[in-house]
């Protein structure tokens, strides 16, 4: 593909895809479409899509260590065994809060499996109740920030020193300090505010420079900032609605981005819409780290 060439590799029509997730050992993108509570498996190298149903909408996703996935999906964590389509309970962290989801999230470079919640109560107006939770190698789980509505762009920098997280509600990506040896965080502070461009971030990730790659909903592109923050590169996409991205392919320099379509009936002028689509960005990213717990 040509520097960035847009392929949509799954017509998949998604209300809410999301959760993007290299598999390196399998080479295939996990991803999920939330409203429609599914899991999908996409494979490359054959072009084959395999959906497995989940019981409640799902968040976001992890390969395990030991075989399986590690899911945040309802109010809590699950491991889940595409094979036999089994879900095990871990443990539930929002079970005193009706009106929160889990939503987006990843692993961590130490292999913690990480997600944040999202209000979504039906009639109500948005509310900052929601957290970000860290599920540790143990399987206990501890709350790492709070005063989130709608928790989305989670990412690393290469040396775990720094975590992001948007806040969708806002137009703020959020920079902490990070212990990748206790996970705390520290020392919060903006670090990229898309006021000018009257836009919220939703999923993201960073590449191989440390660079993070954030999707825009509702303004159809994905952009690139550099470690300060610094906008460095826009690309306009054929959907209005991205929702998520992660590299991929045998050299991680393939950035797929999940779409949605929100149930939308007329999408004659954006046919891919709710596609996951895959995109030569000319640059490489990060191999996911499976969940080691």
């Amino acid at each position: 593909m040509a520097t960035t060439d847009i392929q949509c590799v799954v017509d998949a029509k998604a209300l809410l895809g999301e959760g993007t997730c290299w598999d390196a050992d399998a080479q295939c993108l996990w991803w999920l479409d939330i409203h429609a509570k599914s899991i999908q498996c996409y494979v490359p190298k054959t072009g084959e899509t395999q959906i497995f149903k989940t019981p409640q909408r799902p968040g976001c996703l992890a390969v395990r260590q030991r075989g399986g996935l590690v899911l945040a999906m309802g109010d809590g964590f699950h491991f889940f065994d595409p094979p036999n389509g089994s879900f095990q309970p871990i443990i539930a962290v929002e079970s005193e809060a009706p009106e929160i989801r889990m939503n987006d999230g990843k692993t961590d470079r130490q292999g913690r499996f990480w997600s944040g919640g999202v209000f979504e109560a039906e009639g109500q107006a948005p509310r900052a109740i929601a957290s970000l939770h860290c599920l540790r190698v143990d399987l206990s789980c501890n709350k790492v920030a709070e005063g989130i509505t709608c928790s989305n762009g989670l990412a690393w920098s290469p040396d775990s020193r720094t975590l992001y997280l948007t806040d969708s509600a806002t137009p703020y990506i959020w920079a902490w300090d990070f212990d990748p040896a206790t996970a705390e965080i520290d020392r919060r502070r903006v670090f990229i505010d898309l006021s000018s461009q009257e836009a919220i971030g939703d999923g993201a990730t960073v590449d191989a420079d440390g660079c993070y790659w954030l999707t825009l909903p509702f303004k159809g592109m994905v952009q690139r900032y550099d470690p300060d923050g610094k906008l460095m590169r826009t690309i306009e996409l054929p959907v209005d609605i991205p929702t998520c991205c992660e590299f991929g392919g045998e050299a991680l320099d393939t950035l797929y981005v999940t779409t949605a379509t929100l149930g939308r009936s007329s999408l004659a002028n954006q046919p891919w819409a709710g596609g996951l689509l895959a995109i030569d960005v000319g640059t490489r990213g990060l191999a996911a780290i499976p969940f080691v717990g």
